[in-house]
């Protein structure tokens, strides 16, 4: 019996829309194209969820990564006001399997810049029961470490929970520790797959 949705936040509850907020700052193509290679294609964007090192020094790890792009990069990256957009379903599916009485959780790989720039796009976190975004625990998916920190600070059981993630590598971890897992391909999808498994809720929003 599920007792607590576990949710990802990025391409699940909101779109993560790097390459149209570096566009929206009127870059050309080929910018555009060397920026995202520098930075969310680099093994480095990790560092920014993870939040050891501060903004300015994984800027600097992207912008060494090429150094004719610099300015622009650093000018893209000023403000990540845009990266999110939420998504429509995002705030009625998380207050309907709240009043349909589960625990409703968020373990999300996240920047601390993204988040205080664009915060407002992730409302639904004021309806849930608890999160970990990664930057605040230094922690990051798919390491084991934040999926236990998770699970001791909400206290439930494995086999009463549900992971939705659109990445295998962070369900992955999470089948190794007993959760039940869903890889998000649609909201359609996930929503069939849950009540599959006896998740049962009204996500509308004048319910």
């Amino acid at each position: 019996m599920i007792k607590t949705v576990i949710f990802d936040i990025g391409n699940v509850l909101v779109d993560f829309r790097f390459r149209k907020m570096v566009e929206s700052k009127g870059f050309t193509k080929e910018v555009c194209d060397r920026i995202e290679e520098a930075t969310v294609d680099s093994g480095f964007w990790n560092e920014l969820d993870r939040g050891v090192m501060s903004y300015d020094e994984v800027l600097s790890l992207f912008a060494a990564r090429d150094k004719g792009i610099e300015t622009q990069m650093r000018q893209a990256l000023a403000s990540l006001k845009g990266i999110v957009k939420m998504r429509p379903h995002a705030v009625p599916w998380v207050r309907g399997l709240k009043r349909a009485g589960y625990q409703v959780l968020a373990l999300s790989n996240y920047p601390e810049k993204a988040y205080e720039d664009d915060k407002e796009q992730l409302a639904f976190l004021d309806d849930m029961d608890g999160y970990i975004l990664s930057y605040r625990d230094k922690v990051v998916k798919p390491d084991r470490e934040i999926y236990d920190l998770l699970q001791a600070r909400y206290s439930f059981a494995p086999k009463e929970c549900v992971f939705i993630d659109d990445l295998q590598t962070n369900l992955d971890t999470a089948d190794k520790l007993g959760w039940q897992t869903i890889r998000y391909e649609s909201y359609e999808q996930v929503c069939a797959r849950l009540r599959e498994i006896g998740v049962e809720w009204d996500d509308r929003e004048d319910f």
